[in-house]
């Protein structure tokens, strides 16, 4: 008995053994969460962030692609000298331009102005017109309508134009004062992205305990409302940074852009030699086009992975 007590037991005891283990709820991601798994298998994602990657590269460390002076001017030896395509990344691989310049190292060059002037006219938009449209958004009332009002003056003037007007009024287009101009007649659509944003965002239930619990404006608008009415706004200022890239170069095309080394400057001197030499517009367009593509397909796949909509 004793013996049939105990074998009893044992089974017992190996069933509860093999007893399969409970599975462990999933951890619950939050909105950057599921968007960062997402892009991780997006293609688009990770198409545009390589040439993003490889572009900033090209803006930071220039000597990695090329040793070549961009301004160094041999009128006498290379004066629109074909390109060379033997010489691969050599001074000569893209030919020179009327003035006896490389035409590759311009162009490795000149990536450094125009994504220094996208991403400081998106920085400033961002900031400017995030804090309009939050103001704008959650305090509402006659501010909402005045703001709303100002905003509405702005976006009505034409952007290229009155870009063009106010660069024509300074001798000395420097990189702050072209950010400046592009940022002061571009914060508009962002400003209405947030508005929206924030509107929305106000009425959610955390934010109304936040007022219930007695939490200052301050700590809403920077602990609740902005990290929750943000997103859109990245999605803006991705999208624009590639529009402000573009704005730049036909500024600078038009001659009323950036002085020194710059996409645009090439692109116009090339115009001049269309028709004996076609090299030298052709490639810093093509690194524009390039360029101007990966900033919108990365805010296109952006948008995508932060709109639940989309999935």
């Amino acid at each position: 008995m004793p013996e049939l007590t105990k074998t009893a037991d044992d089974a017992v005891v190996a069933t509860a053994s093999h007893v399969p283990d409970e599975p462990k709820p999933e951890k619950t991601r939050s909105l950057w969460g599921d968007a960062w798994r997402d892009l991780r298998t997006n293609w688009v994602f990770i198409v545009s962030a390589a040439l993003i990657l490889i572009l900033l590269l090209m803006a930071a460390f220039p000597g990695l692609f090329t040793d070549a002076d961009p301004n160094d001017k041999d009128l006498a030896n290379h004066y629109l000298q074909q390109p060379n395509y033997g010489h691969l990344f050599a001074a000569d691989w893209l030919g020179y331009d009327a003035q006896g310049r490389s035409v590759y190292a311009r162009t490795i060059h000149g990536t450094r102005a125009s994504l220094l002037v996208g991403a400081g006219t998106a920085l400033v938009v961002t900031v400017f017109g995030g804090l309009i449209g939050m103001l704008a958004g959650y305090f509402g009332g006659w501010l909402d309508a005045v703001l709303s009002r100002i905003t509405d003056m702005f976006f009505g003037i034409p952007f290229l134009l009155g870009a063009m007007v106010m660069l024509n009024s300074f001798t000395d287009r420097s990189l702050p004062v072209v950010i400046g101009a592009l940022a002061f007649l571009g914060w508009t659509q962002t400003a209405r992205v947030m508005r929206g944003s924030v509107i929305t965002v106000k009425q959610a239930d955390y934010v109304q305990a936040a007022k219930a619990l007695g939490a200052g404006t301050r700590r809403i608008l920077l602990r609740h409302v902005l990290p929750n009415a943000v997103a859109p706004v990245i999605v803006v200022a991705t999208i624009s940074l590639g529009v402000y890239i573009g704005a730049e170069a036909t500024l600078s095309f038009l001659g009323l852009g950036l002085d020194g080394v710059s996409w645009g400057n090439d692109i116009s001197d090339g115009g001049n030699q269309i028709r004996v030499a076609r090299y030298i517009m052709l490639y810093p367009s093509i690194m524009l086009s390039i360029t101007v593509l990966a900033f919108i397909m990365l805010g296109e796949a952006v948008r995508n992975a932060l709109d639940p909509k989309m999935r």
